[in-house]
């Protein structure tokens, strides 16, 4: 009996992480055949070169699709978009999977699934439902859902969404957020080792700070970004670990910023352009507060118990623990969130935060659900109106 070509995409650092375990999963399982496409920012050196660490990991990548033009314009975002679909169409044509499978909003995983809903490829979106205001990724999100035609979703409000848009219910499953499987499984660094893996001593405080553009609306990255800066001037003692942004519209304005800063400030400031889930996680979990907007902070962090500043509107609209301080784009205000955070009284908040995403097995599930739904079954679909359920 040949095995089930199961198909993961992945375009950037920080959606490997989040994919990792379930391609282990994958790739330990008799029945299945994993087969993997690295695109995006995995084969940029701007961004790390980071198809290196996905076979350093033990994963034989089946395809790499060049999609990324040197440029973080949207015009230049656009046209990647149409040169991936040109590099999925021959990768797909190729490797002929029994499902293709995509996490989350990232305009590389679009190319993906729009290849694939024209080549009649059976799509597994993970992470659906969510929204994220601040950013183009919310559309995205949603036009993946559409095109999908099996739903692995992180919370009920999300699998209730996804159903809002017309899919049918017993394809929507809510297994949880796979990211948080890191907690359970990965053998965190102590604070000797991570000093040790990043060159950089851990003082206290310790901030984790990760910045991307906001990409819809008026937003000024480069002011944003001078803010954030501003206001960590104001805690001189505090050791900060930054990361990168990711290859969205803006980011190299706030990557330039950034390594301006931690040029300046060399004994207090270290910059990564990708950590790997390891050292991040690492990092999260000796650090004192998680700053940024970064998507981590909203998810993994609560599950940790780690306070979070998120700064903006990028993750506006996504379930929020208590441990999450939201504030402006703006020095005074950022600062007076980090002051909360670090407060006596707020690490009394910290003690009771639970997660919101799940219970750290997500990955299995979602294993077991790809092993053995029959996909000729479920290859149509129709359009589930939700008036069936309120009449």
């Amino acid at each position: 009996m040949s095995k089930r070509k199961v198909c993961v995409v992945t375009g950037s650092r920080a959606e490997y992480g989040l994919l990792y375990w379930l391609m282990k999963e994958i790739q330990s399982d008799g029945a299945l055949e994993l087969q993997l496409i690295a695109t995006g920012m995995h084969l940029s050196p701007e961004f790390g070169l980071t198809y290196k660490v996905i076979e350093e990991d033990g994963f034989t990548i089946d395809a790499k699709v060049e999609m990324l033009l040197s440029s973080d314009t949207p015009v230049g975002i656009a046209k990647s978009v149409g040169v991936g679909v040109i590099g999925f169409a021959d990768a797909l044509e190729r490797l002929r999977p029994s499902v293709l499978v995509v996490l989350g909003d990232r305009f590389e995983v679009l190319a993906a699934v729009q290849t694939a809903l024209v080549m009649n490829v059976p799509i597994a979106h993970i992470s659906g439902g969510e929204i994220t205001e601040g950013a183009i990724d919310d559309s995205i999100r949603h036009a993946i859902s559409k095109m999908s035609n099996f739903h692995f979703v992180a919370a009920e409000v999300y699998r209730r969404r996804v159903i809002q848009m017309g899919e049918s219910p017993n394809r929507v499953l809510n297994y949880g957020d796979p990211g948080l499987d890191n907690f359970r499984r990965l053998h965190l660094l102590s604070r000797r080792e991570l000093e040790k893996a990043l060159d950089f001593p851990l003082g206290s405080p310790l901030f984790l700070v990760t910045y991307h553009p906001v990409t819809v609306g008026n937003a000024n990255n480069r002011e944003a970004t001078q803010a954030l800066l501003s206001a960590l001037d104001q805690f001189p003692t505090a050791q900060v670990i930054m990361t990168k942004p990711n290859a969205d519209a803006g980011g190299r304005t706030i990557s330039r910023m950034l390594e301006a800063y931690a040029q300046k400030h060399p004994c207090r400031v270290h910059l990564d352009t990708s950590m790997g889930q390891l050292r991040y996680l690492s990092a999260m979990q000796h650090c004192d507060v998680v700053i940024g907007n970064s998507s981590s902070g909203i998810v993994e962090a609560p599950a940790i118990k780690k306070p979070t500043v998120n700064i903006g509107s990028r993750q506006n609209g996504r379930l929020k623990a208590q441990s999450i301080i939201d504030c402006g784009e703006n020095s005074e205000a950022i600062v007076g969130a980090i002051n909360k955070a670090l407060s006596d009284e707020f690490k009394q908040v910290i003690c009771h935060t639970e997660s919101l995403y799940g219970d750290c097995n997500a990955s299995s599930r979602i294993r077991d659900f790809l092993k053995q739904v029959d996909n000729d079954k479920h290859a149509g679909k129709t359009f589930f109106d939700i008036s069936f359920l309120l009449s």
